[in-house]
């Protein structure tokens, strides 16, 4: 029998996955992150990068607004620089209809005590943003609290910390199994051969229903695809976060000066979802309409070189929140998964939540939204968030 020399695996190496690697290693508890390809190489290694309170779902404002807090104080931390900065988010309204949308986003969401401000007219918003387009941006929200940070940075500055901490991690490793006997965590299953464990935390992303149901616990996720743009380095055009009403496009200039454009182009309908990052690029009409949405808003981009292109996928669930729990019908199985495009900025809470979850601790914000037992309550029909 393999000898145990962790307590807990945590599968996946996005920010959820280091951020709770981290938060238990802090803890003293043995600890062991495995990641199939490298660490950030999807989701967290796509993704715009924005630090997002606005625009949030009710249910998790809460904890939006305490990872802000905690990424004010990150970099001091976890020693090394991620590039946050706390550059505030602009939601555009590019119609009558936006506009109305944005107004009401404003109302309910400072009755919930965010500071955000109602932009309205141009003339507002062009005063934080003059490169945005005079005759296209009727309007927008703002929050100066809001920001953004690297997201590779701060995935390998976790990933380091963690392991000063004493975490193990073990990138390209694959998990074919969670390993359960009498309804209760044994393991996980590599090729290379079982890791014993009390406890597994799955955050894999969209493979964490895969691995789910091999613990016997179905975990709706359906693979949604995002294309993302990036230019040469740039002059200064742009300090916020940019997003728009009906979520179609976001944007942000990055502390290098490139621009960062994403937008998703719809549901991931290939078979084999068991794919390198390489092999998930945008369709060329999907580059174009994203490029488009963006000259649309920011002229400036119509001149700018393109860098790179590239494609993700995100693990997106019926009602657009996340599952942050502890599976009672299987000891020992705790989940954190299926952000939806909005995951990156909570990473450093989640890690949070996962840690208490695991030392069976009352969790210090309300999880009831985001058990994993509400699917069979909900219909289907939430939007993906790109931008945080």
């Amino acid at each position: 029998m393999t000898p145990r020399v962790h307590d807990v695996a945590v599968i996946g190496g996005g920010i959820s996955g280091v951020a709770a690697a981290y938060e238990l290693a802090q803890a003293g508890i043995r600890v062991v992150l495995l990641e199939k390809g490298r660490l950030a190489s999807m989701a967290s290694g796509w993704t715009l990068g924005g630090v997002r309170q606005s625009g949030r779902h009710p249910a998790e404002l809460p904890l939006a607004r305490a990872a802000v807090r905690r990424w004010e104080r990150l970099a001091e931390e976890l020693d090394t620089e991620i590039e946050y900065r706390q550059e505030g988010n602009l939601r555009l309204a590019r119609t009558p209809q936006e506009v109305a949308r944005i107004q009401e986003m404003v109302a309910q969401q400072r009755a919930l005590g965010l500071e955000l401000d109602l932009l309205p007219d141009n003339a507002a918003v062009r005063a934080i943003a003059p490169a945005l387009s005079r005759e296209h941006v009727l309007a927008a929200s703002y929050c100066p609290t809001d920001g953004h940070a690297n997201p590779l940075a701060t995935v390998q500055a976790y990933a380091r910390a963690a392991e000063r901490a004493g975490a193990e991690i073990r990138t390209h490793t694959r998990v074919d199994r969670v390993a359960v006997r009498g309804g209760k965590v044994v393991g996980v299953e590599t090729p290379a051969g079982p890791i014993p464990v009390d406890q597994v935390v799955v955050a894999a992303g969209i493979y964490s229903d895969r691995l789910c149901r091999t613990a016997g616990v179905p975990l709706p996720l359906e693979p949604i695809h995002v294309a993302v743009v990036q230019s040469v380095p740039l002059p200064p055009l742009l300090r916020p976060v940019l997003g728009v009403a009906n979520a179609d496009f976001a944007g942000r200039q990055e502390v290098g000066g490139r621009l960062r454009m994403t937008a998703s182009t719809g549901p991931w309908t290939h078979p084999d979802r068991e794919l390198a990052p390489e092999d998930v690029q945008p369709p060329a009409e999907a580059v174009a309409a994203l490029i488009r949405r963006a000259i649309h808003v920011l002229p400036p981009v119509a001149q700018a070189g393109i860098a790179r292109v590239w494609g993700g996928l995100l693990d997106m669930t019926p009602d657009g929140l996340p599952v942050i729990d502890r599976i009672d019908p299987v000891e020992g199985l705790v989940v954190a998964a299926g952000f939806s495009g909005h995951g990156f900025c909570l990473g450093p809470i989640t890690g949070q939540l996962v840690a208490e979850l695991v030392q069976g601790r009352t969790p210090s914000l309300p999880l009831g939204p985001f058990r994993w037992d509400r699917f069979t309550e909900t219909a289907p029909g939430a939007q993906a968030e790109l931008y945080g």
